[in-house]
C-alpha cells in the first residue's frame, strides 16, 4: 500500500512510518519539522527514514489548504495515518494558537483530502488527555469526555468529533487512537522520560509535580507502533443502529471507531524516577513541586475493546522499555 504518515519526523510517526516500511508498504512522510522541541532531533529520525528507498518525503504545513490539496493530488494514498499535531498540554497554555492551526485547520484538511480521494481508512492520534477530570478508572472509551482540562485535550476531542462527522456525512471510514503516555528510542525531550534521564545524567535536580503523587500509564513505543499498525487493516464499517447500541462515544453507525492504546499498568511517578535511576547508575536530585495547570494526577487505560478489535494490547514492562531509552539516549548523545 501507499500510505501518507503525517508527522513523520515526530516520535511516534518516525516509528510508525519505519514498521510500515519494513512490511514492504510505500510510506510518504509530511512534516512541517517547527521548532517546538531540538529540530535536530526530528533531523536525525528524517535521516533514519531516508535510507529506506520506499520513503519519499514532503516538507509542508497541514494547515496550508492549498499546498494539502496538492499534496493529495499528487499521491494516490490507500491509507492516511494522520500524527502530526502541536503536541505539549502546558504549551496550549502559553501559546493556544498554534494548536488550532495545528490541530483543528489542518486536521480539516486532511479530513478533505481524505474525503475527496475517497481513502480506505483515516487513523489518527487522539491523546489520553480527552478524559481530562473523569475520576473513574481505568479511562474507557465508553466513558464521556466532555471536561477537558488543557486546549490540547480539547483540540483531541474536538478532532474526534470532526472525524465522526466526516463517517457519517461522507462515509469516509475513521478511527482514533488514544495513546497513553509513549515513551522509548527517538523519544521527545520535553517529555518527562528524557527530561528526568538528561538530568540524572548532568547531575541536575529534576522537577517533580503534584509532589510526585502522580500515576501514568506508560506505554512503550513498539507497543504504540504494534497497536496502530493492526487497527490501519482493521477498517471500521457502518453498522445499522439498535436500541441503546450506539449510547457510548466512542461507537457509531457510522464507519468510526475510538481506541485507547495504554499498558494498563499505571506506575506511580516516584517508581518511574527509580527505574530510570537504576537504568542510569545514579541517584536524582529531587525538586518537589504542586501540580502543574492542566495535568491529571493519574491516567490508566481500559484496552478491552481494542484486543476485541485487533488481537492485542500492549504488554511491555516498564523496567525493560526504560532501559531500551536510556541505552538509546546514551548512544545518541555519546554518554
Amino acid at each position: 500500500m501507499r500510505v501518507l504518515v503525517t508527522g513523520a519526523a515526530g516520535f511516534i510517526g518516525m516509528h510508525c512510518a519505519m514498521r510500515l516500511l519494513a512490511s514492504g508498504h510505500e510510506v510518504v512522510g509530511a512534516d512541517n519539522v517547527n521548532d517546538y522541541y531540538d529540530v535536530t532531533l526530528k533531523e536525525a529520525r528524517l535521516t533514519e527514514l531516508s535510507r529506506e528507498p520506499r520513503f519519499s518525503f514532503e516538507r509542508i504545513d497541514l494547515a496550508d489548504r492549498a499546498l494539502v490539496e496538492q499534496l493529495f493530488a499528487r499521491h494516490a494514498f490507500d491509507r492516511v495515518l494522520h500524527l502530526a499535531a502541536q503536541a505539549g498540554v502546558r504549551y496550549s497554555l502559553t501559546n493556544p494558537h498554534a494548536y488550532v492551526s495545528s490541530n483543528l485547520v489542518a486536521f480539516l484538511n486532511i479530513l478533505e483530502g481524505c474525503r475527496h480521494q475517497k481513502v480506505a481508512h483515516l487513523a489518527y492520534a487522539s491523546s489520553s488527555s480527552v478524559y481530562g477530570a473523569n475520576a473513574k478508572l481505568p479511562f474507557s472509551t465508553k466513558d464521556p469526555v466532555d471536561h477537558p482540562v488543557s486546549l490540547y485535550a480539547a483540540t483531541k476531542r474536538s478532532n474526534e468529533l470532526m472525524a465522526h462527522t466526516y463517517s457519517h456525512l461522507f462515509g469516509l471510514p475513521t478511527t482514533g487512537l488514544r495513546f497513553f503516555t509513549v515513551y522509548g528510542p527517538w523519544g521527545r525531550p520535553d517529555m518527562a522520560m528524557a527530561l528526568f534521564a538528561a538530568a540524572i545524567l548532568a547531575g541536575r535536580p529534576i522537577d517533580v509535580y503534584n509532589h510526585g503523587k502522580m500515576r501514568r500509564d506508560f506505554t512503550y513505543i513498539d507497543d504504540i507502533v504494534e497497536g496502530v499498525v493492526r487497527v490501519l487493516d482493521a477498517i471500521p464499517r457502518a453498522v445499522p443502529p439498535s436500541p441503546g447500541s450506539y449510547d457510548e462515544p466512542a461507537c457509531s453507525a457510522a464507519p468510526f471507531r475510538v481506541f485507547n492504546i495504554g499498558n494498563s499498568s499505571p506506575v506511580p511517578l516516584m517508581e518511574m524516577i527509580a527505574t530510570i535511576e537504576k537504568a542510569v547508575g545514579r541517584k536524582a536530585v529531587l525538586n518537589f513541586m504542586p501540580m502543574q495547570a492542566g495535568d491529571v494526577a493519574e491516567s490508566s487505560a481500559d484496552t478491552d475493546a481494542l484486543f476485541a478489535a485487533v488481537g492485542f494490547k500492549p504488554h511491555t514492562p516498564l523496567q525493560v522499555g526504560i532501559q531500551r531509552f536510556v541505552d538509546w539516549y546514551r548512544a545518541y548523545h555519546c554518554i
